[in-house]
C-alpha cells in the first residue's frame, strides 16, 4: 500500500510539472499575442510623422501591453513584456525576449486601470543594456517620454535619450516618470516559450532558438521599417 501511494504522488507531481510548464508556455504565447495587438493600436492612434519616423530609426522596441496600477496616490505599476531588436544585417527582427518592468510612477491615480507601454531603444547602448539580466531606467540607460501636441516635431529633433517612451491608459491619471524604473529577464517565460533556458544574446545575439509563432508581429514590425 504504501509504494502504491507513492506511485500515485510520483504520478502527481509529474502531471502538475507538465501542467505548471504549459500554463508558462499559455502565457508567454498570450504575452506576444496581446503584444502584437498592442503595438497595432499604438501605431493606429499615432499618426504623426515624427512618432512614425522614432519607429523607422528604432533599434529595438519593447511592448507591455498591460501596466497594472493601483488605487494610489502616486503608486507605483508593474507589467510584462517583450522586447525585440532590428537585425539591420539580416533586415529583420529576432526575439522575443520576455521581461518584467516595475517601479513605474504614475501621480494623481483616479482608481485601479491599466496602461499600454512602448519603448524605443534609439540606440546600441539601450539594447545592449537589455542583454544583462536587469537595467534600471534613468541609471543604466538614459529615457524620455516621446513628445506629443504641439512643438513635437521639434522635440523629437533634438531627443537624445537611449529610450523614448510612450503610453495610453484606460483610467485617468496625471503624471507619469519611467526614471527608477527597473526591467528584468523573466526567466521562466523564455524557458517556456523556446522549451529550454536560453538568455538574452542566445535569443539576439547568437540566435540559436527561435519560433515560427512570432512571425506575424515580426512581420507587422519590419512593415513599419519601410523595409526596401
Amino acid at each position: 500500500m504504501r509504494y502504491f501511494l507513492c506511485f500515485l504522488i510520483s504520478i502527481w507531481s509529474v502531471l502538475c510539472f507538465y501542467e505548471g510548464r504549459a500554463e508558462e508556455a499559455y502565457e508567454a504565447q498570450r504575452l506576444v499575442d496581446m503584444s502584437a495587438l498592442a503595438f497595432e493600436r499604438f501605431i493606429k492612434e499615432r499618426r504623426e510623422e515624427y512618432f512614425i519616423k522614432l519607429v523607422r530609426d528604432s533599434k529595438g522596441i519593447f511592448v507591455c501591453p498591460q501596466m497594472l496600477k493601483g488605487a494610489f496616490i502616486f503608486g507605483l505599476s508593474g507589467g510584462n513584456g517583450i522586447f525585440l531588436v532590428w537585425d539591420e544585417k539580416e533586415r529583420s527582427f529576432t526575439g522575443p525576449v520576455f521581461y518584467t518592468l516595475g517601479g513605474i510612477s504614475f501621480g494623481l491615480q483616479a482608481g485601479g486601470n491599466s496602461s499600454e507601454l512602448l519603448l524605443l531603444f534609439m540606440t546600441e547602448r539601450g539594447v545592449t543594456n537589455m542583454l544583462t539580466n536587469s537595467l534600471k531606467l534613468g541609471v543604466d540607460v538614459g529615457i524620455a517620454v516621446g513628445p506629443v501636441g504641439m512643438g513635437a516635431k521639434a522635440e523629437t529633433a533634438n531627443l537624445s535619450a537611449d529610450i523614448v517612451a510612450y503610453y495610453t491608459s484606460k483610467g485617468l491619471f496625471g503624471g507619469f516618470s519611467l526614471e527608477g524604473g527597473i526591467i528584468k529577464v523573466r526567466k521562466d517565460l523564455n524557458k517556456a516559450y523556446y522549451g529550454r533556458d536560453v538568455t538574452p544574446i542566445d535569443i539576439l545575439i547568437v540566435k540559436n532558438v527561435k519560433k515560427d509563432d512570432t512571425k506575424r508581429f515580426t512581420k507587422l514590425l519590419r512593415d513599419h521599417k519601410k523595409v526596401d
